[in-house]
């Protein structure tokens, strides 16, 4: 039997797989989103997919103004557990604006739990990211690996992280997952939803994906000095699909499993940089253009998963190949060459 799950930032690029796996998996949904970097049609897409509906607020987690609104919304709605998926998400811009990513991230966590608590739902998953490990890890990093995130991005989850592991620990009917994920790529195979950013992207292969198709001209490769094979960095790239299966294996350990847990999702291989412009290569038949320029400041060398723990605990591993992550990441891209604006 399904649960009621509200889940914010439904409509986002992880969000809108996510949904689509808790809906097939027998649950009820609250969509909460605010379309700040998303897209209602998204939802719309999901209902076609899935064959379901999706209960929806638009609405801002970190505005005061709209608090009790969703609180009414999920005491209404009588959740039973949260996805947490809402807030910014870019290094680069958490940099240029910490007090902004501080206060959305961490309000948007509060309204959040004060929410859950009107409607006395007592288990969350919460998206955080490998980021929390910062530069000083040896790969591959398993959950143990020292937190010292170098950007503001990173502090807000591992600050989130901490809030709720106080949380459970003065709630024990409290239960919590932490994800620590690591490079979200792909897309749903039906070409209906994927990643659709405002703006120029901030991640790999987007950038990759919008030059294939045209709409930017050449790719710029961050660093090609790296000791690595080819020189570029190394990342663990995990397909959305697989990605969002985690989350509903963790949302179900959670049924029987009191207290915090806190683990990886990623395949525990690294691409480089190159590898994966070639794999897009091969996926889209189409030249991708790029040339290479000086490293970001944060960024590592090489980066990638131990995901044993999570194959221990939710009986959860990756299934989706490179090559398949391009495949569907370009599907997407081809039926949708503007994203959600087509």
């Amino acid at each position: 039997m399904g649960g009621r799950v509200i889940v914010t930032g439904g409509a986002g690029y992880i969000g809108a797989h996510v949904s689509v796996a808790l809906l097939n998996a027998g649950h009820e949904i609250l969509v909460i989103d605010n379309y700040a970097n998303s897209s209602p049609v998204a939802l719309d897409r999901i209902e076609e997919i899935t064959g379901r509906t999706i209960a929806r607020l638009e609405a801002n987690l970190a505005d005061a103004e709209d608090r009790a609104r969703i609180v009414s919304a999920v005491r209404d709605f009588n959740a039973d557990s949260a996805i947490h998926l809402a807030g910014l998400k870019a290094v680069g811009e958490s940099v240029a604006e910490p007090m902004r990513y501080y206060q959305i991230n961490i309000d948007a966590t509060f309204t959040l739990l004060e929410a859950m608590a009107a409607a006395d739902a007592k288990r969350l998953v919460f998206s955080s990211s490998a980021t929390v490990y910062g530069d000083i890890n040896k790969s591959p990093i398993d959950e143990s690996g020292g937190l010292r995130p170098t950007n503001p991005y990173g502090r807000t989850k591992l600050f989130i992280e901490t809030i709720l592991t106080d949380h459970a620990a003065a709630d024990p009917d409290f239960q919590v997952a932490n994800l620590r994920y690591f490079n979200p790529v792909g897309a749903h195979p039906s070409g209906r939803i994927g990643e659709d950013p405002n703006g120029p992207p901030n991640n790999l292969f987007p950038y990759i994906a919008q030059v294939a198709v045209g709409r930017r001209e050449k790719l710029n490769v961050f660093g090609n000095d790296y000791p690595t094979t080819d020189g570029t960095g190394v990342r663990d790239y995990i397909h959305v699909v697989d990605l969002a299966d985690g989350h509903v294996r963790a949302l179900d350990h959670l049924n029987s499993a009191p207290g915090v847990v806190t683990l990886n999702l990623g395949t525990g291989e690294g691409y480089s940089v190159l590898e994966a412009v070639a794999a897009f290569k091969r996926a889209s038949n189409r030249e991708i253009p790029f040339e290479f320029a000086p490293r970001r400041d944060g960024d590592v060398a090489t980066m990638f998963a131990n995901p044993k723990a999570a194959a221990q605990t939710l009986g959860w591993k990756t299934t989706r190949s490179l090559d398949q992550m391009c495949a569907d990441h370009w599907n997407w891209q081809q039926q949708n060459p503007n994203g959600y604006g087509d």
